[in-house]
């Protein structure tokens, strides 16, 4: 490269065999303004001023809401919250994110796990950056606390949202156990060790410990509607008994700002920004292998099916899964 630019400079071939002592000063002198020219012209190029882009940021929350990494990999991402909180970070930190959607697209799940991420999202608003929620098809109980959590939430007429409230699951399998003959024995520390335990019934005293959790759980539930929605605690909780809603319904009730798609969301999150004209998405949305091959229909085709198939087999003799969630749950 440097031989062509030399050559159109002007200097003979006697510059590239070696000549006397001018044509070696002009060699130098050659050599010297070529290289300055391409720092420079590198040094621009590196430095110059780039134009910021104003963007909208969209991160999904899809599937049930769990704690630590998604449930993906292969098949691709459930609602893990180690995923969810990075890329809020990241539409945090980003100067040329102005606003964030959060899309939802979830039955609920965890009630620590839909905390964490609402948290981050307050962490979010507060350096100045509109937030707003976008329902799908359902972004019920944990999914409506992460919404509730937003600027402002946009729901489709028949998204299905709602089922403000808290449970614990329990089942008494002591019965069954007897039939088959199976016996279980604990030696445990206290006498509520192995509370909410299938092999047994749970005593009074114990009822009322998971109750007294459920019911404070469900007062920091109602506490962050009420927060969000500008509501009454007292009204919350008329609407909180665990029922579930239309979005048009939520809508008439104040849990939902306004009906409309997710596109609509987009355009309300640049008006709140300030954006004007059509804004630019940041998608953040990490997908499976299978799915980035096949898509996201079949990756729901096969997924299903393997996960039926896998489900059967290893409890087909009950020794595994048979022992149930114990994290409070927002479904």
């Amino acid at each position: 490269m440097i031989y062509y630019l030399l050559k159109l400079l002007g200097f003979s071939q006697q510059f590239f065999v070696g000549g006397d002592d001018l044509n070696s000063k002009q060699s130098l002198i050659a050599i010297m303004i070529v290289f300055g020219s391409l720092l420079l012209v590198g040094g621009w190029w590196l430095f110059r001023p780039i134009e910021k882009i104003d963007r909208i940021a969209v991160i999904h929350v899809e599937g049930v809401i769990t704690g630590g990494r998604s449930q993906g990999g292969l098949w691709g991402d459930g609602g893990g919250t180690d995923s969810l909180i990075r890329q809020i970070q990241s539409a945090r930190e980003d100067k040329e994110v102005r606003a964030v959607v959060i899309r939802i697209n979830s039955p609920g799940g965890s009630a620590p796990a839909s905390q964490e991420i609402g948290e981050e999202i307050k962490k979010l608003r507060a350096t100045g950056k509109a937030v707003v929620a976008s329902m799908g098809d359902i972004a019920a109980s944990g999914g409506y606390w992460i919404a509730a959590m937003c600027d402002k939430i946009y729901a489709n007429p028949g998204t299905i949202t709602g089922s403000i409230g808290i449970y614990i699951p329990y089942a008494n399998w002591q019965e069954l156990f007897k039939k088959i003959g199976v016996y279980g024995e604990k030696i445990k520390s206290g006498p509520h060790k192995d509370m909410l335990s299938p092999e047994r019934a749970m005593t009074d005293q114990e009822r009322a410990i998971v109750q007294a959790m459920v019911d404070d759980l469900y007062e920091q539930f109602v506490a962050v509607v009420a927060d969000g929605r500008k509501m009454e605690p007292t009204r919350v909780r008329q609407l909180a008994d665990g029922r579930i809603y239309t979005g048009r319904q939520a809508h008439k009730l104040g849990l939902v700002d306004e009906m409309g798609s997710m596109e609509e969301a987009v355009q309300a999150a640049a008006k709140m920004a300030g954006i004007s004209g059509k804004p630019i998405l940041r998608e953040y949305r990490r997908t499976g292998l299978w799915e980035a091959f096949f898509g996201q229909s079949s990756q729901s085709v096969v997924e299903t099916l393997l996960r039926q198939l896998l489900w059967n087999r290893l409890s087909s003799d009950g020794s595994l899964f048979n022992q149930p969630a114990l994290v409070p749950q927002l479904r």
